[in-house]
């Protein structure tokens, strides 16, 4: 891989560290592959609920993921620790587009990048998709980056 086709954290707006834990590594000695969708869904979730655009129990939308993709790019083994990126490259009338770097320790370059698409729908149907509410947008907004340009 291009070391210049690699993410960088300035391409990202929000950051979260997330500690490994042995039972993350696979029987390569490496961070497992699906153990990465939980660390997007982590940083999704924590930003949306710290910044109160979302509450589990009481908002009349919730996001469901549409899409997912993950580029691995290097690997992490415990005990690193991993900052998650995040980035909004798409706010839609019921969706959101967000993009998510991986990177190991202190280093500048991802080592991983992914991106989760969620259409918002009614909480009591879960069926019907659902204009995004204002406090959402407004969260998310600070995040957005064009797609394909850095932050």
């Amino acid at each position: 891989m291009n070391e210049r086709s690699r993410p960088r954290r300035a391409d990202y707006r929000h950051f979260l560290e997330i500690p490994t834990r042995w039972g993350d590594n696979d029987a390569y000695a490496h961070i497992n592959n699906v153990v990465y969708y939980s660390y997007f869904d982590t940083v999704i979730s924590r930003y949306l609920l710290e910044s109160g655009a979302i509450d589990l129990k009481t908002s009349e939308v919730i996001g469901v993921v549409v899409e997912t993709g993950c580029r691995y790019l290097a690997p992490i083994s415990f005990p690193d620790l991993v900052t998650a990126g995040l980035r909004v490259t798409r706010i839609g009338n019921t969706s959101i587009r967000y993009e998510i770097g991986i990177f190991r320790n202190a280093e500048d370059q991802a080592s991983a990048e992914g991106h989760f698409i969620h259409v918002y729908v009614d909480r009591a149907t879960q069926t019907r998709p659902t204009p995004l509410p204002r406090e959402l947008r407004e969260a998310v907004t600070p995040l957005l980056v064009p797609p394909g340009e850095p932050a």
